[in-house]
């Protein structure tokens, strides 16, 4: 396709000087100054060694697009955590289509009995929906250091309700793939239907999203919350699904704005980042800007910035060496900080 510049070039009723003035605005156009930025900013970006790709939107539009060391934003990969966003959104599908009656309801009541330990702590009643969307639950973490013990175990639902209660239901942040394996398991028992059936049928409507692969526990239940595999571009769909309100490009609603909302209102607090939570999003500020964000182990994020109308994801290599995968998260967080910089200049 012939460029604004080859256009111009090619009308016969301009001279040389209108050329050469059209070009000069077009170099020192705002618009022009802030794509040289940001090229700039991508171009640095391939100094951090695990990021592996980059997709920045604005306003539903593409305005780059990066695949670093041969890595393609249309091959899948493991979102890792970031995954919990989209149990978050299914969760809230879950409510609008009155399969679970709302974020105050006990989970011991959506359940199966046979899912329940045999000596259930009293305060396992007390747990809500809302508490396990929240990592609020109380319950003792099944991730990090517990993480291997727990997928080892023949029963990962019962395994996460048997935790050690570390806090009182509603208590501090405890941050637990097993509170949003209880999810997957609380939507496959109200519905008759496997979280990825939901997930395919509930999210079909939304232009390039897919499910490539998801690991299953021993009872069949799909992992709430890990070991999810999409493209960068699918994970891009999913997050401009949340920008735009809920609604996919054409205006079909999948999602409440009322559920974004509640997804996005800080309920408590990260330990080690200071971040706000909500229901499967992280919620903070950058480069002057709210930011909204689900995180994967490694470097898997969807930023959602409202006030620029912009979503960027960011994959990664999962193979991080011991205290990496913080470090390196911190450096994609300033990434994004240098890409708004660069796009507000």
């Amino acid at each position: 396709m012939p460029s604004p510049a080859e256009h111009i070039l090619r009308a016969p009723k301009l001279s040389y000087r209108h050329v050469f003035r059209v070009a000069l605005l077009l170099v020192v156009s705002p618009l022009a100054t802030a794509n040289t930025e940001l090229a700039a900013v991508l171009d640095q970006a391939e100094r951090l060694a695990p990021l592996q790709t980059l997709i920045i939107t604005r306003q539903g539009e593409v305005i780059a697009e990066r695949g670093y060391r041969g890595h393609r934003t249309t091959a899948p990969t493991n979102i890792k955590s970031a995954s919990k966003s989209v149990i978050s959104a299914l969760v809230g599908i879950a409510i609008d289509k009155g399969f679970i009656e709302s974020v105050d309801q006990p989970i011991a009541e959506l359940l199966n009995r046979s899912d329940l330990p045999s000596q259930a702590d009293p305060r396992l009643q007390q747990v809500t929906v809302s508490h396990l969307l929240s990592m609020q639950a109380g319950l003792g973490s099944t991730s990090g250091r517990n993480y291997g013990v727990w997928v080892a175990s023949r029963h990962w639902v019962r395994a996460a309700l048997a935790r050690r209660f570390e806090a009182e239901p509603g208590g501090p942040m405890i941050y637990s793939t097993g509170s949003s394996h209880l999810l997957s398991a609380i939507l496959t028992r109200r519905t008759g239907q496997s979280t990825l059936q939901l997930a395919r049928q509930w999210l079909a409507p939304l232009d390039g999203f897919a499910i490539s692969a998801w690991t299953r526990d021993p009872q069949g239940i799909y992992l709430g919350g890990n070991e999810m595999a999409m493209t960068p571009r699918s994970l891009l769909a999913f997050g401009e699904l949340y920008r735009r309100g809920g609604l996919t490009a054409t205006g079909e609603r999948l999602l409440s704005q009322d559920w974004i909302d509640a997804s996005w209102t800080p309920r408590t607090r990260s330990r080690y980042t200071g971040h706000g939570y909500g229901y499967g999003w992280f919620i903070t500020q950058l480069a002057g800007e709210d930011v909204r964000y689900g995180w994967g182990y490694g470097g898997q994020m969807v930023y959602v910035v409202p006030g620029l109308e912009m979503t960027v994801v960011m994959t990664s290599s999962t193979q991080q060496p011991s205290g990496g995968a913080m470090g390196h998260r911190d450096a994609l967080h300033r990434l994004l900080g240098d890409i708004i910089g660069a796009l507000e200049e």
